[in-house]
């Protein structure tokens, strides 16, 4: 059967379709909805990466807020991702993947997190096709990394 006689055969039946409607709007994604482990670990891995190595107690936040400083859609947003409970359920748990699978190592006497030599191969692997977006985004997120420091360290100053 071909389109023309379906239509032609059906065209005098009045045939309706219910459609059941759910509550909600549709393509609105929650916090937890947006971020999945592995953008976490390259998170993770950029900062470690840094000559200033985060704590494990702050990296957290530091995700929550590279994430709002690099990400369009978190702008001047409330999100306030720094201070997600889920964020920081993810970041540990992407904490432990890189952990064990030997792409950081925590320093137990300061509790840093610093790159390891595999990590670095894992990261430069991820951003050596510099017109790809992954690259660009993970070159933001090292740049709102430093910012954040930079400003911490001046409001100690001031203070």
């Amino acid at each position: 059967m071909n389109f023309d006689s379906f239509f032609a055969q059906y065209s005098d039946h009045e045939l309706e379709g219910a459609v059941p409607q759910k509550g909600g709007a549709k393509g609105e994604l929650t916090n937890d909805a947006l971020f999945q482990l592995p953008l976490i670990a390259l998170i993770i891995l950029v900062l470690a990466k840094d000559r200033r190595k985060p704590k494990v107690q702050e990296i957290g936040q530091f995700v929550g807020e590279t994430i709002e400083l690099t990400m369009s859609g978190f702008k001047g947003s409330s999100h306030q991702l720094g201070w997600s409970a889920g964020m920081r359920i993810r970041t540990v748990n992407a904490l432990r993947f890189l952990d064990a699978a030997g792409l950081v190592n925590v320093l137990n006497d300061h509790g840093r997190v610093s790159i390891s030599e595999l990590g670095k191969k894992v990261l430069l692997r991820a951003t050596e096709a510099q017109a790809d977006d992954l690259a660009y985004n993970l070159a933001q997120i090292a740049r709102a990394y430093r910012n954040i420091c930079v400003a911490r360290q001046l409001d100690l100053q001031i203070s």
